[in-house]
């Protein structure tokens, strides 16, 4: 049994999601999580809402709140959806916690200490409308290197490029949207990154297990151009971690905060120490430093790609930078983006579905499903509604839910509703065993390696083979002439649906949850298939659950993609 840590970036606290921003971090990352327990191993999965920076600001602005309390009831609503989609946290936690600003201020001292940390005058856009310094989220206009028109001043969402508000063609400020901008001098605080490229281009080098998407992005960031630059972790912003040395105040740093993309990834941390303080763990430290007891931990992190510059390098620069006991994430799985019927999901124009909405159409089963099974590993991926109807019906109405059905069904009219004794196995069984081992040998090593949809492909493939066992077999027509052998084909069949309970959990919690309870049992992950196919003996009772999966309708699939279509350009 080993120890895993994972983490799933933390989404801003800005609204409610699309199912982009599941696919892309919190859904695989409970996927690994579930899986990992199911094999037996110690797992902390944390995440958490990241509460401070420009678009809780802005967006409390436009509820008419306090920022804090605007914050506090997003928290509490991404919880809610987060529970409704089975997200399995240890801990979901707040980046706006006591635990985060006493952390982030001890972190920036220790750079300081280290010599990584230095003051900057530099020039940053004042909006005379607003009457403030404007920090880079607060600026949006057309980016220089793509020219898309919604770039923001730190970091263009099309083309990934970090950028400058000052590099922005026709900014305007997003308080108010006046252009009357003008460049004034100010004070910040800066992470000398720089210094410790080198070290960063050989840690990278040295996971040559990670994927080319998060590999890729990391190496262009640290050669494009002039290389990695040094990056500035304070903005002019009344909400957020105060900058602090330590417990201590930082003379020129008055009424700044720290920079959003600083103290974030230090909530990872503040996390599991909110955990503990919450009563749910004894000891955070021994998941988070190697001197006390981390070694053996395998730390694995989750997120979109936009993601992937700021923890692949700035996060783990600050963890280096301290030059202390703190770990090193070892592997990072990120994704491509999730689009919407040829287009983007769109808050604005109201198109897509997002995570609320996907709740109050269907049981969250049916989205895990098809989001896993289509998860944006290799190239961004796309949600049509013709896709979504046609794979849910076919893998989970037809494959899955028929198997249950037809074999409890059978079962309960021809033998009652305990499991049937007699028979033998003859040669369709011994290769229905040879099938599943083989089979569930993949499944567990795609899972291993954090392959998402070759995992759901060979779960898919796990299905079939009860299916085609059960169509060849053919206990309706054996039974009559040979009831016992029937009653062993049946018997196989309810010991399937066990082993699809155990095994599919991962990705269908709930409907895993309904097939061990209608088999009247629970289960741990299978070691050898043959014993999991005689788990149940003879006279064990079992109920016939309801239909698993319901299909989805023709005229509820136009409905659907008629409602979430939004405004088109």
């Amino acid at each position: 049994m080993a120890r895993h840590l994972i983490t799933s970036a933390i989404p801003y606290i800005n609204g409610i999601k699309h199912l982009g921003n599941l696919i892309g971090s919190q859904l695989p990352a409970d996927l690994y999580a579930r899986y990992l327990r199911g094999r037996g191993h110690d797992v902390l999965f944390l995440c958490a809402t990241d509460e401070h920076g420009t678009p809780a600001e802005l967006a409390a602005a436009k509820a008419g709140k306090p920022v804090a309390d605007y914050c506090a009831e997003m928290h509490a609503a991404q919880a809610k959806i987060a529970d409704g989609f089975g997200l399995s946290f240890d801990h979901f936690g707040r980046s706006s916690s006591p635990q985060n600003h006493a952390l982030t201020q001890s972190f920036a001292g220790r750079l300081l200490e280290q010599g990584l940390i230095r003051e900057v005058t530099e020039k940053m856009v004042y909006s005379n409308a607003d009457g403030r310094f404007l920090p880079d989220r607060y600026i949006e206009g057309t980016c220089p290197n793509c020219g898309f028109e919604d770039a923001r001043g730190d970091q263009c969402d099309h083309c990934t490029k970090q950028l400058d508000p000052t590099d922005l063609i026709d900014a305007h400020s997003t308080i108010s949207g006046s252009k009357d901008l003008e460049v004034r001098e100010t004070k910040h605080l800066y992470l000398r990154q720089s210094e410790l490229k080198d070290k960063l281009a050989d840690w990278i080098d040295s996971k040559t297990d990670w994927p080319i998407l998060t590999t890729s992005i990391a190496k262009k960031w640290l050669t494009d151009g002039d290389g990695l630059q040094d990056r500035g972790i304070t903005r002019d912003l009344d909400w957020g971690v105060p900058v602090k040395n330590g417990e201590n105040d930082w003379p020129g740093m008055e009424g700044k905060v720290f920079y959003v993309w600083f103290d974030a990834p230090i909530e990872y941390i503040a996390c599991a120490q909110e955990w503990v303080d919450a009563g749910k763990g004894a000891d955070w430290q021994s998941w988070w430093r190697t001197d006390a007891g981390a070694n053996d931990v395998r730390y694995t992190q989750f997120m979109g790609k936009d993601n992937v510059p700021f923890h692949t390098l700035s996060f783990p620069a600050t963890i280096m930078g301290m030059d202390q006991d703190w770990k090193l994430v070892d592997y990072i799985k990120s994704f491509n983006y999730l689009n919407y019927d040829g287009g983007q999901f769109s808050t604005s124009r109201g198109r897509g579905v997002f995570q609320d909405q996907a709740l109050e159409l269907l049981p969250a089963d049916y989205w895990r499903w098809w989001l896993l099974s289509h998860a944006p590993e290799s190239s961004d991926a796309e949600f049509t509604w013709e896709a979504f109807q046609t794979d849910a019906n076919k893998d989970l109405a037809d494959v899955l839910g028929n198997f249950v059905s037809r074999i409890t069904k059978f079962c309960r009219s021809k033998f009652d509703e305990t499991v049937p004794d007699g028979g033998t196995y003859g040669p369709l069984e011994t290769t229905l065993i040879d099938t599943l081992s083989t089979r569930l040998q993949a499944y567990e090593t795609h899972m291993d390696n954090v392959e998402v949809r070759k995992a759901a492909a060979e779960l898919r493939a796990i299905w079939v083979a009860g299916n085609e066992y059960l169509q060849e077999a053919a206990p309706w027509s054996t039974i009559k002439e040979d009831p016992a052998q029937a009653a062993c084909q049946v018997r196989i069949g309810l010991n399937l649906i066990r082993l699809y309970g155990i095994l599919s959990a991962p990705f269908i919690p709930e409907a895993a949850k309904t097939m061990l309870t209608a088999m009247n049992t629970s289960g741990n992950w299978p070691d050898d298939i043959a014993e999991s196919l005689a788990a149940l003996p003879a006279g064990h009772a079992f109920s016939v659950p309801e239909n698993l999966f319901r299909k989805i309708t023709d005229e509820e699939r136009e409905d659907w993609a008629e409602r979430f279509a939004g405004t088109r350009d």
